[in-house]
């Protein structure tokens, strides 16, 4: 049996959708798009990855505002 893992299907359609030329898109494509990343960002969220990206995340921003003091 075979079985696809969401969060690796959503990344991949992201990815193919945004090879595309920015002059090809329409107002819908972009709000599909966007709706498609924040569906990515919600499966990945609550995993190990996740958490990962948003602890890196974390230190880059505190990173950038102590370099600004």
């Amino acid at each position: 049996m075979l079985t696809i893992n969401v969060g690796v299907l959503l990344a991949v359609v992201v990815l193919l959708r945004l090879r595309r030329r920015t002059e090809a898109r329409s107002r819908n494509d972009e709000k599909l798009t966007v709706i498609i990343v924040l569906a990515l960002g919600v499966v990945i969220a609550p995993t190990p990855v996740g958490e990962g990206i948003l602890a890196f995340l974390g230190q880059l921003a505190t990173g950038i505002t102590d370099s600004t003091r």
